[in-house]
C-alpha cells in the first residue's frame, strides 16, 4: 500500500483487505502472492501471514487522510471481492471511497458475479424517483479478463451502473475478440503481457487486435507491458521488455469529467 505507486495506470494503492484464492488461469504466478509469501513468518510484518485473506480496519480511513488528488487503485493486493471478504466490511470499504470525493477509486475484480450482485444490492434510485440506480462518479469499476474463456465477467460489468467501467486484461494469455457487443458500455481498457520467472509470452497479435477494436468502437487503451517476453518472444524482462507497441506508447485513459479535479 502506498500513496505513490508503480503501477503505470495508477497513482497509489489501497489496500484494505490483502492476500486472496486462487479463481482462475491469470492466477496462475499472481505477483501478489509471490510478494506476500516472502515474507510469511516475520514476525510483525504486514505479510506475517503470507498471502492468507486479511481484514486491515485501521486502513479503512487512510484515502481520507491523503489531500492531493488521485487515482487509487483498491485492493492491489487482495480481490474486494472475494467470498470470505464481508459485506459490511465492503460497505465500510465503499462508505470511505463515496466520502473521498477528490480522489478516483479504480476498484478491479475476477469475482464478478459478487459485485454485481453487491452493488445492485447497494445502489439507490435517483432522485426523481424513476428507479434508476444511482452512482458515485469517482467510482470506477473493473474486471479481469485473461482470455476469452473469461469474456462472461464483462456481461457482470455492463450491468453496473458505474459511470466508468473498465476491463484489465492482464496478463494476456490467449486472444479476445471485443466486438462491440462486449465493448457496449466499457470506457476503458487496459492490456499486458505476463511478468515474474514463471511467466507465459505474449503474442503480439493478441495485443494489436485487443487495440484495433478499441479503436474501431473508440475506447480508449492503455497497454500497460509486454511482460517478460518482448515483442519478438525472447524472455528479457520486464524492463528490457517494456510498453512500446507499434513504436509508441499507449496511454489513453477515459474522457470522462470525473477525471477532471
Amino acid at each position: 500500500m502506498s500513496d505513490r505507486s508503480k503501477i503505470e495506470w495508477t497513482d497509489a494503492t489501497w489496500n484494505p483487505v490483502t492476500g486472496c484464492t486462487k479463481i482462475s488461469a491469470a492466477c496462475i504466478n499472481c505477483y501478489a502472492e509471490r510478494f506476500a509469501e516472502r515474507f510469511r513468518g516475520v514476525p510483525g510484518h504486514p505479510y506475517e501471514q503470507g498471502f492468507d485473506l486479511k481484514l486491515w480496519p485501521e486502513r479503512l480511513t487512510l484515502p481520507l487522510r491523503w489531500e492531493q488528488p488521485r487515482a487509487i487503485f483498491v485492493n492491489s493486493m487482495s480481490d474486494l471481492f472475494h467470498p470470505d471478504v464481508p459485506d459490511n466490511f465492503i460497505k465500510r470499504v465503499f462508505d470511505v471511497m463515496t466520502q473521498s470525493k477528490h480522489h478516483i477509486f479504480q476498484v478491479l475484480t475476477k469475482r464478478s458475479e459478487r459485485m454485481l450482485a453487491w452493488v445492485q444490492s447497494n445502489s439507490s434510485s435517483d432522485s426523481n424517483g424513476n428507479g434508476k440506480p444511482t452512482w458515485p462518479s469517482h467510482i470506477w469499476l473493473g474486471v479481469s479478463v485473461e482470455n476469452q474463456n473469461y469474456a462472461w465477467r464483462i456481461k457482470h460489468l455492463q450491468s453496473t451502473p458505474a459511470h466508468v467501467r473498465y476491463l484489465s486484461i492482464e496478463p494476456l494469455l490467449g486472444g479476445i475478440s471485443l466486438n462491440a457487443k462486449l465493448l457496449d458500455g466499457i470506457q476503458w481498457v487496459i492490456a499486458g503481457g505476463e511478468s515474474g520467472p514463471r511467466a507465459r509470452p505474449m503474442k503480439p497479435e493478441w495485443v494489436n487486435h485487443i487495440r484495433q477494436q478499441c479503436e474501431r468502437y473508440q475506447v480508449p487503451f492503455f497497454f500497460k507491458q509486454w511482460g517478460a517476453y518482448n515483442q519478438f518472444g525472447r524472455q528479457v524482462g520486464k524492463k528490457r521488455a517494456g510498453r512500446i507497441l507499434n513504436g509508441k506508447t499507449w496511454d489513453a485513459m477515459p474522457t470522462f469529467p470525473s477525471v477532471a479535479w
